[in-house]
């Protein structure tokens, strides 16, 4: 099992991080996203705002979680979130998440709403945990086996914080190295 030291870094996502961004994704999901789709968040997509979380592992940083948001007027749509089964467990989804609708919120975005399967029940709790309420469910959303998704809002980006327990030692985005 890898360790994480030092910092976790939250930096915006970048051309040359989309094959490890795709890597991650294709390890989290029966449905992953195309390499293309990725790039296209990245490069082309406006309203996306793709954001990556770095360890350092033995020296040197690497990435090990990404999300990808899209703020539409004054909402945020959590596209994909998702962080390497190595390094899951350690409050790396919960900092980044937080981080990103932090950083939504000053953008203008004044409430968020993502789906996520029925049968996950830890990211269920998680973004319970943050104040996401379950609203509706989307019967057979998922293609691969007809799994319905949950719908979960949260109605004021300003109620979400996260405890510096649940952050994998210290935590700071880009901007504040």
């Amino acid at each position: 099992m890898n360790t994480c030291t030092g910092s976790v870094i939250i930096r915006r996502m970048e051309l040359e991080d989309v094959p490890t961004a795709h890597a991650i994704d294709m390890m989290s999901f029966n449905l992953p996203w195309p390499e293309r789709s990725f790039r296209y968040e990245v490069s082309d997509n406006l309203n996306s705002r793709c954001w990556v979380t770095e360890v350092v592992v033995d020296g040197m940083p690497r990435v090990v979680g990404m999300l990808v948001l899209w703020l539409v007027l004054d909402e945020v749509h959590i596209a994909t979130l998702a962080v390497h089964p190595e390094f899951r467990r350690r409050g790396i989804a919960n900092r980044l998440l937080v981080e990103s609708l932090r950083i939504a919120h000053d953008e203008g975005a004044l409430c968020a709403m993502l789906e996520v399967r029925a049968g996950n029940i830890p990211a269920q709790e998680m973004y319970r945990k943050l104040g996401f309420d379950a609203v509706g469910r989307r019967p057979q959303y998922y293609r691969d086996n007809g799994e319905d998704a949950i719908l979960m809002t949260l109605d004021r980006l300003t109620d979400i914080s996260t405890p510096a327990s649940e952050i994998c030692r210290t935590s700071k985005t880009k901007d504040d190295a």
